[in-house]
């Protein structure tokens, strides 16, 4: 694993960490943004997946700031594709289709199924434990979305050019970003007072392969299940 320390530019943010001090604020407010860059390698003509940044802090427990989320079933397709959130946090899945949908997860530490459920219905779960949650539905099989449980606040989905800023109090934090057809990538960094800048890191998705799953049984689903989305699915 290696050890970075990120780049400070100038002197105005050790001037900005003073000033706090001595106005008695915490050490918190005189963080500023981290951004950084995750490069992907991917097979020619492949697209890659968006790509999931969070930092854990080093030098004691991360606080809790669950929030609340949504992951809508719209033209059987869940928005957004990949959903990042700190733990404890409760997502809703409201369903926005003229037809029922069953979300489900089989991944993670606490798999759950929602259950079947109408058009303008809603179900909502709350996440306890951090994870990847792979999320399906088991009626349309073209339905997927990655939910990230992160174990702390300081968590996001990068842009589609790999970029991200992670807004990091001062001190050691461990850095993981990964996406859904990429193993995890750690690094440690130094975050100080002010704008700093991360290394980049780089996921490998070149030896991803699209394979159908199952639905929540462990069948294959019916061929009928994979037939475009029509008007009577709006």
């Amino acid at each position: 694993m290696k050890r970075w320390h990120l780049r400070e530019p100038g002197l105005w943010p050790a001037a900005i960490a003073v000033g706090a001090a001595a106005l008695g604020w915490p050490a918190s407010l005189a963080a500023g943004p981290v951004s950084g860059i995750v490069r992907t390698e991917t097979r020619p003509g492949v697209v890659p997946a968006a790509v999931v940044v969070y930092a854990e802090p080093l030098e004691g427990p991360a606080p809790r700031r669950p929030g609340r989320f949504t992951l809508t079933q719209r033209h059987k397709t869940f928005i957004p594709h990949v959903l990042a959130v700190p733990v404890g946090s409760t997502v809703t899945f409201p369903n926005e289709d003229v037809i029922f949908h069953n979300v489900f997860s089989l991944s993670g530490p606490e798999p759950f199924d929602l259950g079947l459920y109408r058009a303008g219905a809603s179900r909502a779960r709350t996440f306890t434990l951090p994870g990847a949650y792979r999320v399906f539905c088991n009626i349309h099989p073209q339905m997927t979305a990655l939910i990230v449980v992160a174990p702390t606040p300081y968590v996001a989905v990068a842009g589609p050019d790999g970029r991200y800023v992670l807004d990091l109090p001062p001190g050691r934090y461990r850095l993981t970003v990964l996406s859904a057809r990429a193993s995890p990538v750690t690094t440690e960094l130094q975050s100080a007072a002010g704008a700093s800048e991360a290394p980049p890191l780089t996921l490998d998705e070149s030896q991803w392969m699209a394979v159908p799953h199952k639905n929540k049984f462990g069948r294959e689903y019916p061929a009928a299940a994979y037939k475009p989305v029509g008007p009577s699915d709006r």
